[in-house]
């Protein structure tokens, strides 16, 4: 076996039924008592799929545990379902990257993502990533993947359904005033913010939040108790599949264009009935 084979294999390796299962009554309090959680759609998920969703809640990412919650409450601790996460995670607390593995989360690169699915796991995965988690408030009822066609890819190459995820109210936990990183970036370029000397923070939101009151930057916060609702959307299925699709970037748009559109009429439709 390879070192890099090693290595994903032992990523994977890393989840643990028995932590999940000491962590649930505490999940649980926050699904059912402080986010008073609803999900709908469970009857839309297949056996295997990559699941596709639009990140709300800062760093909290509240939408993210409470799916998770609803996934061990319906199929148990054995069957997996692996989580897509940043890198920096792993980078910039090691405990916090082991106690994530042992919960399902394995490195945001296409080499875990494929070795998952190869093993007949589900995957879950946010591709707006941080710029999406922090988008501004009042784009919260809109969905933003960044233009970010690597899931698709992944989906046709591997050749598993795509079933998108959609929430409201988790991005209400908290309000994010405006996204200043275009004016940070600048601001670092002149070398102006020197605790920020090669370091790009991709953004830099200010935002409405516990504990802070006010908060600068994507930096950690509580999130407000609000109601989340949560809907698993029907599968879609693509016509081609393979690695042939996959490098046609005309078809891969299209995919992906497809996705994003079935996302946002599901979310607009979740929303109306708030």
């Amino acid at each position: 076996m390879t070192s890099s084979r090693y290595v994903v294999e032992a990523a994977l390796a890393q989840r643990d039924p028995k932590v999940i299962a000491s962590l649930m009554p505490k999940w649980e309090w926050f699904y059912d008592h402080y986010f008073r959680t609803r999900t709908d759609g469970w009857h839309h998920v297949p056996q295997q799929a990559l699941f596709v969703g639009s990140h709300n809640g800062g760093l909290a990412a509240p939408d993210l545990l409470m799916l998770m919650v609803d996934w061990f409450r319906r199929f148990g601790y054995e069957r997996p379902m692996y989580g897509l996460m940043h890198t920096k995670v792993w980078q910039g607390n090691p405990d916090v990257g082991h106690l994530a593995g042992q919960c399902g989360a394995i490195p945001a690169q296409p080499k875990y993502a494929i070795a998952a699915l190869q093993r007949g796991a589900s995957v879950l995965v946010f591709p707006g990533g941080a710029q999406d988690v922090f988008r501004p408030h009042r784009q919260r009822h809109q969905i933003e993947l960044m233009g970010r066609t690597g899931f698709i890819k992944l989906a046709l190459r591997e050749q598993v359904p795509i079933v998108p995820v959609i929430s409201s109210g988790a991005h209400d936990t908290f309000i994010v005033l405006e996204d200043c990183y275009e004016q940070v970036k600048w601001l670092n370029q002149q070398g102006m913010l020197p605790w920020f000397k090669g370091v790009d923070p991709e953004v830099f939101p200010i935002y409405i939040g516990l504990p802070w009151g006010i908060g600068i930057g994507p930096i950690p916060h509580i999130p407000w108790p609000n109601q989340i609702h949560t809907r698993i959307c029907p599968p879609i299925v693509f016509e081609r599949t393979g690695r042939d699709a996959a490098k046609d970037r005309r078809y891969v748009q299209q995919c992906y264009d497809h996705v994003v559109s079935q996302m946002q009429y599901h979310l607009t439709q979740l929303v109306a009935i708030h």
